[in-house]
């Protein structure tokens, strides 16, 4: 099996919406008609739904109800708006995946898609990049299994798909790992090439031939997503926390003290609990 066989079956690519391609499409165009595509989601009175919903949830902390997208817009912002409806987008091209938990994957993603952003506002980073990232950075997991069950069966069997180790492992098995396949996903659908060349670092950020931050901040996220996603115990987490990646960010490390409760002072950064932090971003999942 490699990336090329992954990717050269049309019937078994995932299709985005249309409305999520043009979003897409925005990444690169400076030009983009924010009034046309107000209009594209304003037209589908689903996504309309979700969008607002999610809009009005408690993540957000929004003064007043937001009841329409061009309200969602001027609230949010537009690339937060586009974060969220590309991440339902992801959700709604790929369906049930065999030999994945889909709710579990989803929430992990989601997990690390937030956590990737509070660090990286931590550190002055881009954290709606990371957000988007965070989202994406696992896909290519369901591509892998779409595709080639029967062969990812055995490696699933050895470790779990969302394990730390998982993309060291599929290396070596396979001679590329999930990070390689998200970031060809990415790449068909015309992504910018940076946020390419992130996914496919997201595994090992350290080890890319130009270090990125968002790629390092998504890796320190699905540790921490992990943790929750797999109910991994403190002394577990704590042997298997990046702390060259963090280093190489320049993170406190009273952060990760923090995670397991073992905050001393100076806490107020330390990130609060991924339920609470991801509050209401769930229906994104659904």
């Amino acid at each position: 099996m490699d990336i090329k066989t992954l990717l050269d079956q049309p019937s078994k690519l995932p299709t985005v919406p249309k409305v999520t391609q043009k979003l897409i499409q925005s990444f690169s165009d400076e030009d983009v008609s924010i009034d046309e595509i107000a209009g594209q989601l304003a037209a589908d009175p689903a996504l309309t739904a979700k969008l607002l919903r999610l809009a009005n949830s408690a993540y957000f902390h929004v003064s007043r109800t937001i009841g329409t997208v061009d309200d969602a817009l001027r609230m949010l912002g537009f690339v937060m708006v586009r974060n969220l409806v590309l991440g339902n987008g992801m959700v709604a091209a790929f369906g049930n995946t065999p030999g994945l938990d889909m709710k579990q994957f989803w929430r992990y993603n989601l997990y690390t898609a937030c956590a990737a952003r509070w660090l990286a506002r931590q550190g002055h980073g881009n954290g709606d990049l990371a957000f988007t990232l965070g989202l994406m950075h696992a896909i290519g997991q369901l591509q892998m299994h779409a595709v080639a069950a029967a062969e990812m069966a055995p490696l699933d069997t050895r470790m779990n798909v969302l394990a730390g180790g998982r993309a060291a492992l599929e290396k070596a098995e396979l001679g590329f790992h999930h990070g390689d396949v998200s970031a060809e996903l990415a790449w068909l659908w015309n992504f910018p090439k940076p946020m390419i060349e992130a996914l496919r670092d997201v595994p090992q950020p350290l080890a890319a031939a130009e270090f990125s931050d968002s790629a390092a901040w998504v890796h320190l996220g699905a540790w921490r997503a992990r943790i929750e996603v797999l109910s991994i115990e403190a002394d577990h987490a704590d042997a298997a926390y990046p702390a060259a990646v963090a280093e190489r960010l320049g993170l406190d490390p009273e952060w990760a003290n923090g995670v397991f409760g073992a905050c001393t002072d100076g806490c107020e950064a330390v990130m609060p609990a991924l339920k609470l932090l991801t509050e209401g971003l769930d229906a994104m999942l659904e």
